[in-house]
């Protein structure tokens, strides 16, 4: 079992959870406000919720395959079984997004009110689960994190995660959402880890992306 000087900060992982909290917590009234037979508002919503849950799952696949080895293979037997827990939270967040994706298709394409409750009613449950996970990561894995990891694996972590984030305008639409609920303070430091050229283009045209597509979303 080894153990770093601490000096790892995670702080931008919080962030992250923040984005989403927020948005699932979203998710469950943006369907039941589409009117009964509304194909249309449904292809939006629907389109919004799958890159909502596509976001969601590189980001605990990164977990489940990065941090939660490394932090195995490093603390003790009672610290093993807060990642074991994480890893049971991963799985019932996952059955829940299995089933969203089996019943999204059919109300994306009829858009009726008896599919779109129960649709409603699985991220209401994702959202309650999602919440317990990332207040326990927050407060138990973080805190491990920093003792038992590298700034350089920690780092590795978020490459991991970067490889799953979408492409083009859809990367301005990530990265809003991200800096939404964040603290100018966060903010400034999430921005600053960007390299300098997607920084440029978030202030000329990603600002503008992203609150176009948030209007849109919202309806």
């Amino acid at each position: 079992m080894s153990q770093t000087n601490g000096a790892v900060d995670t702080w931008e992982m919080v962030v992250v959870h923040k984005a989403f909290r927020r948005e699932f917590g979203r998710v469950a009234g943006l369907i039941r406000q589409v009117a009964d037979g509304d194909r249309r508002r449904a292809e939006i919503v629907a389109d919004h919720i799958a890159f909502l849950t596509d976001g969601l799952h590189h980001h605990h696949t990164a977990e489940d395959e990065v941090l939660w080895p490394m932090l195995l293979d490093r603390v003790g037997e009672l610290d093993g079984e807060l990642v074991h827990r994480m890893e049971t939270q991963h799985e019932t967040v996952g059955t829940l997004i299995a089933r969203a994706n089996e019943l999204l298709p059919r109300w994306r394409a009829r858009a009726d009110k008896t599919t779109g409750e129960e649709l409603a009613n699985v991220f209401e449950k994702m959202s309650v689960a999602l919440n317990e996970h990332l207040t326990d990561e927050e407060t138990e894995i973080l805190p491990l994190c920093s003792k038992y990891l590298t700034q350089a694996e920690w780092e590795s972590l978020g490459k991991r995660g970067q490889e799953g984030l979408p492409k083009g305008a859809k990367a301005f639409v990530a990265l809003g959402g991200i800096l939404e609920d964040a603290t100018p303070q966060e903010r400034t430091r999430f921005l600053a880890g960007i390299p300098l050229p997607a920084r440029v283009l978030w202030r000329v045209v990603g600002k503008g992306i992203y609150r176009r597509e948030l209007a849109r979303v919202q309806g």
